[in-house]
């Protein structure tokens, strides 16, 4: 019999979003939640496994540790803001259950194997990319010092790295997630601001070739090697989830990036079509018109497009691979399509001034997105941009969110500091929604919606909080 199993996303913070498919790992300014798809492909293979994403089931510190007497093995998915709080968990779970094994995953570890290790005794081991068959070997027997990509502490204290295994292949060898879902968590839990609710949310593929220095997951995880799923595959489980999970409203596919190679795109919706069901996607900006307009017919109805920066000399220097101009035009294809664009932002990037940030906001305002989030420019350890940071002396050593988890600036230019990267943050919603028209947007969803008005309220209320807490911003950020 398989190691009684725990698949943990740790409650790190109150309402923090930082597991296993978060791409900015924090608590957000409007509380919602990601799937832990990563979590969910393994515990797909160990019967009997259960997996716990203790910030959206509101699972505390203390019931955590209570929980782990019926468990002989802990995998617990960390992340860089959360991961010295995670080590006291360890350590407390350790103290209940002295036998217990204890395997940390996620980019923060698989980037940096050696530090976290030293850093608590109560980790038995790392594994430092995909993750999937190691934890499931090893909860099936096998040793840790056996396992591919994986390091561990030996007997005299050393740190050992095991060779990397080659990156997983055959996607449609792995489990669906959508069956876990529905045995171990409440889909009504989780909540995305620009999705319809309740939704679910899975990966086609894996892997991203573009070459982001800042992007998180293809520099740690998932890897640049783009691996797909086969259609029948997805629409198979796209139609399991729509049988299994009643009041299902929407499917996010939560690629790193969704419509990379158009014969693909096309392929999966011939095949989705006929389902006639909702779904969103991630999106780059290098899609034509016919793609848009097919996944539109096919049920297509949002993408998240990470636009980043409105400068084409910033563009260049985080090595995006897309253009503004390229930006607009994709933009008008989209909206002609009909499909919905949630646009994210990134103020803070190498490079950044006052001007540029402005060029942003300008071109957001002239790509005029039905929504947008603004995220601080965080360089995470595994990834380009914090090598440049740390060479340039960009990195101040200060945490990258506040107490509460709230993302802050942990880096500083010489004529930008932190407490500006925060003004510009703030300053770019402001302008951004309090135009006319973006704020019509908005009254027009409340007054013919009910489940809308009742959930824009919501938000407002926790997005004004938070702007009132970060009034008197600076001490935090070393200003």
């Amino acid at each position: 019999m398989p190691k009684r199993t725990l698949f943990l996303n740790p409650p790190s913070y109150e309402k923090f979003d930082g597991g296993a498919s978060s791409r900015w790992p924090a608590t957000r300014e409007i509380e919602s939640y990601w799937y832990p798809v990563w979590l969910c492909y393994p515990a797909g293979m160990l019967p009997g496994s259960e997996v716990v994403d203790a910030p959206p089931h509101k699972v505390s510190p203390a019931a955590t540790v209570d929980m782990v007497s019926d468990f002989e093995f802990v995998v617990l998915f960390t992340s860089t803001p959360g991961f010295s709080k995670d080590c006291l968990l360890a350590e407390a779970m350790k103290a209940a259950n002295p036998e217990i094994g204890i395997c940390f995953v996620g980019p923060h570890v698989g980037s940096r194997p050696t530090e976290s290790l030293e850093e608590s005794q109560a980790i038995d081991f790392v594994v430092r990319k995909e993750f999937d068959y190691q934890v499931v070997e090893f909860a099936n027997g096998t040793p840790a010092s056996e396992l591919g990509g994986v390091s561990y502490r030996a007997p005299d204290g050393s740190v050992v790295h095991n060779p990397d295994v080659p990156r997983i292949d055959d996607l449609d060898a792995l489990p669906w997630v959508t069956p876990v879902y529905k045995r171990c968590l409440d889909i009504r839990r989780y909540n995305v601001p620009f999705l319809k609710h309740p939704f679910v949310s899975f990966y086609t593929t894996r892997g991203c070739p573009a070459l982001c220095s800042f992007c998180l997951w293809p520099q740690t995880i998932s890897g640049h090697s783009w691996r797909v799923r086969s259609a029948d595959d997805v629409a198979n489980e796209v139609r399991w989830a729509l049988d299994s999970l009643p009041g299902l409203s929407e499917i996010f596919f939560d690629d790193d990036t969704f419509n990379i190679r158009k014969a693909r795109v096309l392929e999966l919706c011939a095949k989705l079509k006929p389902l006639d069901f909702t779904w969103s996607c991630t999106s780059r900006v290098n899609v034509d018109y016919e793609t848009l307009k097919a996944m539109r017919a096919a049920g297509c109805r949002l993408l998240i497009v990470g636009y980043e920066s409105g400068d084409p000399q910033i563009l260049k220097n985080i090595k995006k691979g897309a253009t503004v101009e390229r930006a607009l035009r994709f933009t008008r294809d989209a909206h002609k399509a009909g499909l919905t664009i949630h646009g994210d932002f990134i103020v803070g990037l190498p490079g950044e001034t006052r001007e540029t940030i402005r060029r942003s906001l300008e071109f957001a305002k002239r790509l005029d997105t039905e929504t947008i989030q603004v995220s601080v420019a965080h360089p995470y350890p595994g990834t380009t941009f914090f090598d440049q940071a740390l060479s340039n002396g960009w990195l101040t050593g200060d945490s990258m969110t506040d107490s509460a988890g709230h993302q802050l600036p942990n880096i500083r230019y010489d004529d930008l500091d932190q407490k500006e990267i925060m003004q510009w943050v703030e300053r770019f919603y402001d302008e951004y929604y309090f135009r006319p028209r973006a704020a019509w947007r908005i009254v027009r969803k409340a007054l013919f919606d009910g489940k809308e008005r009742r959930r824009l309220r919501k938000e407002a209320r926790e997005y004004l909080a938070l702007r009132a807490k970060r009034k008197n911003y600076g001490s935090q950020a070393g200003a």
